[in-house]
């Protein structure tokens, strides 16, 4: 205590309970977490006592201590003992409310105390006394407080006490108080504070006496003690539900007793650390004051759950949260449950904050690991460009040039997660509303300007899957930030988040108010939106409104025929579908190159590839690919257009025009500089070919790009894959010939043959495989030795038993990866390979012949064409030199090798004079593709010098043309039907040796298997 100025013995302090009409709990006014405390009652005085356990009051007990509790609660007073009674244990003294108001002398002149008889002054009293029985007298004479003579007075002021109040709580109907006031705030009196988060209050005006739990939050516990703690003298003092004790005067203890004490003091739990301050902190601030309770819930022991808001000057003040606040409790979900979602919010956040701080009881706390690292001032206003799914974007920076490859930046949302849109390449499906998601953000982001403030980064492991593991090369960083649209139109969102310094509609806020996206629930420390708060209070309402996938409904179902991954032929399948529409809408869903596009018609549920007709730009790693891509990406990705489809070229690409905003978009390339018109297939087809040849004139004259070495008259190479290039030329050995005119070889300089033929020399491969240990299964690489010579090849299993391998002679089908050929071999044929060996890829590369048609084995003459190509190309080691005219990419399985591009390839024999194509032709065994509307120069030319070949054959009848001309116009059409003969040649097929470069044909009878 702090001795008062100038006057020995004098303190100074502040009230902090008042027990009874004659007594006050004061603490000193220092600083110190736990200060000291006295409990003073007022010299000379008597003040009606409160009823005790099964007792009544006496009368005005109760008003006699309301009179000294609003007088001096929370208030400062200066004090002094004057003198002690140690056979009661309590100190007797002067109380003044700063230093001049006696509050001995209020309360006798109120009349709610009376002044002690001279008789039981025994030499102690007031140094006021005198004043005192003056003062009383005149309280007398008017009839004040206890002294009220007017009949009844006295029995009205004793309270009716309810049971609770009185130490029985089997009465008290809690699920009843919960019912009429749940939500509802009420007025109580505290009582007692048993620890930081417990309070025993009187209700209001039942005087219900109850134990109430500070909803949300628990504090450090007081411990248990063997024998009540006596601090502050009240009416009731119990740590059972509701008070249920007495605090009746006890007699001196039995020597008995005194051992048993012992005996149980020795089982005494000592408070949890900062405890006792919790404690304090809750006792300073309700002890003994009115404060309001808005009740959540009750226990199953009667005791009331509730937030507690008590006075400060004007305002209130959340109890928890201050608490929480300053690290002398902690949040509980099992009572923060029943309280509403903002509260809980500010609970959580407020213990997330005091244990960064490591304040009170987080003074060790070690927060756990976490994976992401917060971002500080990165802020960035620019464009977005691409909407990558429901919680990413891709925004242009605006402060950096455009074509810098760092100017595109992928922005992830903030704390926000929404349903995956899957991998059509997986097969896998979007997850419901992840469409929706989707074009939510792309109808309202794209082209807009928007604010974006990074805020955290997070190491994300790359595995796919639950088997996956994870190694440091298998992660990456990804960036997460807030994203802000500026000038929001009517419908985009709201105002902006309370204390916000952005302005504009918080995207992610948006995504989370319709359904479309949930708040990740962070752990503690991990890094998290600025405006997570705004976030839940989105999803809360997002939940209460049923929105989106918060709704009872199934979400709408769209099924997308995605033409992309899909053959050639059904692409054109689709093309009378398109042209029927003419100009129809279409959606930019990805920019392939700067002439090439995927588009999503939603008229037709289909996605596409399309390119411009007769516009081409730089191919992929040429000069100003990328620029183009960019450029494309700017102006057209992810924009509603408007296209006109003409044709479909051999890999399923629809060529035809595109339209942004009713301008022809390859106007815009060609004005760059960045695109070529191809005019070699004439203008007349070719929507709006004036304008495309003045935009093409226009760069050429300004240099720009592709332009930029342009000398009228001469047209200049820059390596532009619109020019017309040298041919690529392979020098190759033909190991495998299949039907249809199709052949697998092996490159002359590619090295890796040697190579692999060397580490298969020199494994020991003797020992067969045990059973169990070996289960090869379909799409697995193995080494298997093939019959024809025994030597060992790498293999892809492409047919297994099902289940385990049972015997050394169960069959699988193998293919040859370097060699192209296919058998069927025993288990004991087979062994594991090294992945140091099966790492590397096939070395057999699938061919065909360019231009032509050759027919398959199932087809007339089928067989004839097979035998005769394995006799150009199989009759000894020979090499020839194959021109890859075109690269097809639409092929699929061909019985079980596997898939892959296909070279489209003119063979030539170094030794002859024409083409192997040319022979083919010129045996009849093999007619040309039918012409093309519209078709390069190249391939006019190419074929008009194959197409004397095929004229010799058919003016002498030979083979498919011994029965006259085919009639037909398709090009898919099989030869005309004859009457077969009997042959050998209608029951072999060729079988290459692997191995080898050449190899003797091999007659197979019935065999199905592909040559």
């Amino acid at each position: 205590m702090a001795s008062t100025a100038g006057t020995a013995g004098w303190f100074r302090g502040r009230v902090k309970a008042v027990p009874s009409g004659d007594s006050l709990v004061i603490v000193a006014g220092n600083k110190t977490e736990i200060p000291p405390e006295k409990t003073i009652t007022l010299s000379s005085l008597i003040a009606p006592k409160l009823a005790r356990r099964g007792g009544i009051d006496e009368p005005f007990a109760w008003e006699s201590r309301e009179f000294l509790r609003k007088l001096c609660i929370g208030k400062e007073v200066t004090f002094r003992v004057e003198y002690t009674v140690p056979s009661i244990g309590r100190e007797f003294g002067s109380v003044f409310l700063g230093r001049e108001t006696n509050i001995a002398i209020l309360v006798v002149a109120a009349g709610w105390a009376k002044v002690r008889d001279q008789g039981q002054q025994k030499g102690e009293a007031s140094p006021v006394l005198a004043e005192l029985l003056r003062i009383e007298e005149q309280a007398k004479q008017q009839g004040l407080g206890r002294w009220n003579r007017e009949p009844g007075a006295s029995e009205a002021s004793i309270r009716n006490l309810p049971p609770s109040a009185i130490g029985d709580s089997g009465n008290f109907d809690a699920m009843g108080l919960l019912a009429s006031k749940k939500g509802s705030p009420m007025e109580v009196i505290v009582e007692q504070v048993r620890d930081g988060s417990t309070l025993r209050v009187y209700l209001l005006p039942s005087f219900q006496f109850v134990q109430v739990f500070v909803a949300g939050i628990q504090a450090p516990s007081m411990g248990r003690r063997a024998a009540p703690e006596v601090v502050i003298e009240t009416e009731i003092s119990s740590d059972e539900p509701n008070g249920d004790s007495s605090t009746e005067p006890r007699a001196p203890l039995t020597s008995a007793q005194r051992l048993a004490a012992s005996s149980a003091s020795a089982t005494d739990v000592a408070p949890d650390p900062f405890g006792r301050e919790a404690k304090h902190f809750t006792e300073i601030r309700v002890l003994n004051r009115e404060v309001r309770i808005v009740l959540e819930g009750v226990d199953k022991f009667s005791n009331l759950i509730g937030s507690v808001y008590y006075s400060d000057g004007e305002s209130a003040k959340d109890l928890a949260l201050e608490l929480v606040e300053i690290g002398l409790a902690k949040y509980v979900e099992w009572s923060a449950s029943l309280m509403e979602e903002d509260a809980k919010r500010r609970l959580k956040n407020a213990e997330l904050q005091a244990k960064k701080n490591r304040l009170r009881m987080w003074t060790n706390y070690v927060p756990p690991a976490s994976n992401s690292k917060a971002i500080h001032d990165q802020n960035f206003t620019g464009k977005v460009i691409e909407v990558v799914s429901g919680d990413c974007v891709v925004v242009a920076d605006d402060s950096l040039p455009f074509g810098d490859p760092s100017a595109e930046r992928r922005v992830n949302l903030s704390s926000i997660r929404c349903p995956k849109m899957g991998n059509p390449r997986r097969d896998e499906k979007p997850a419901p509303y992840a469409r929706e998601a989707k074009e939510f953000l792309r109808n309202r982001l794209i082209g807009r300007q928007v604010q974006v403030s990074m805020e955290y980064s997070r190491k994300v492991s790359m595995a796919d899957g639950p088997a996956a593991t994870a190694v440091p090369s298998d992660s990456r960083v990804m960036d997460f930030g807030s994203v802000f649209l500026v000038n929001a139109k009517d419908g985009d969102g709201t105002a902006p988040a309370a204390g916000s310094q952005q302005t504009g509609a918080n995207i992610a806020e948006l995504l989370v108010a319709r359904g479309f996206a949930n708040v990740i629930r962070h752990r503690d420390f991990e890094e998290r939106s600025n405006y997570y708060d705004a976030l839940l209070a989105a999803e809360s309402r997002a939940v209460a409104g049923k929105k989106g996938m918060h709704s009872a409904k199934d979400p709408p179902v769209v099924h997308i025929t995605d033409l992309l991954t899909a053959s050639a032929k059904k692409a054109r399948d689709f093309l009378p579908f398109l042209q029927r529409n003419r100009r129809m809408t279409a959606v930019v869903e990805y920019v392939l190159s700067g002439h090439r596009f995927k588009l999503y018609i939603p008229k037709e549920t289909c996605s596409v590839a399309f390119s411009f007709s007769g516009v081409r730009c730089p191919g992929r790693d040429e000069q100003y690919s990328d620029e183009a891509i960019a450029l494309m990406r700017r102006k057209i990705m992810q924009r509603d257009v408007e296209i006109e489809v003409e044709t479909v070229d051999r890999t399923g690409t629809f060529l035809g025009t595109l339209w942004e905003a009713r301008t022809n978009v390859a106007l815009t390339l060609l004005e760059a500089g960045l695109a070529k018109l191809q005019t070699s297939f004439g203008t007349d087809r070719i929507p709006d070919a004036h304008l495309l040849l003045q935009a093409e004139q226009s760069a050429k004259v300004k240099k720009l790009k592709i332009w930029e070495k342009y000398v009228e008259g001469e047209e200049v190479s820059n390596g532009s894959s619109v020019e017309r290039r040298q041919k690529e030329e392979l020098k190759v050995v033909v190991t495998e010939v299949l039907g249809g005119g199709q052949f697998y070889v092996q490159s002359v300089a590619d090295q890796k043959a040697a190579s692999i033929q060397k580490q298969l020399a020199s494994l020991n491969l003797q020992e067969a495989p045990v059973l169990g240990a070996f289960n090869p299964k379909k799409g697995d690489i193995v080494l298997a030795q093939f019959s024809a010579d025994n030597s060992w090849n790498r293999a892809m299993i492409v047919n297994a038993p099902r289940g385990v391998v049972e015997s050394s002679n169960d069959k699988f089908e193998v293919f040859y990866i370097d060699f192209g050929n296919q058998e069927a071999v025993t288990f004991s044929q087979l062994r594991p390979i090294d992945p140091s060996v099966s790492s590397a890829p096939g070395l057999a590369q699938l061919c065909g012949l360019a231009f032509l048609k050759v027919p398959t084995l199932e087809e007339d003459y089928g067989q004839e064409a097979a035998f005769r190509l394995s006799e150009h190309l199989l009759s000894g080691p020979k090499e020839f030199k194959a021109i890859i005219e075109e690269r097809d990419a639409s092929g699929g399985k061909v019985k079980g090798q596997g898939t892959g591009t296909i070279f489209m390839v003119t063979l030539v024999d170094p030794e002859a004079d024409v083409s192997i194509n040319a022979t083919m032709l010129q045996d009849g065994l093999a007619r040309l593709e039918k012409r093309r509307r519209w078709e390069s120069k190249d391939r006019q030319l190419a074929m008009d010098d194959l197409e004397k070949f095929q004229t010799e054959a058919r003016d002498k009848r030979l083979g498919m043309w011994e029965y006259g001309d085919i009639e037909s116009d398709d090009d898919e059409s099989a030869p005309p039907l004859r009457k077969r003969e009997s042959t050998l040649a209608d029951d072999i097929s060729v079988v290459g040796v692997p191995g080898v470069s050449g190899a003797d044909i091999v007659a197979v009878p019935d065999s199905k298997s592909a040559i």
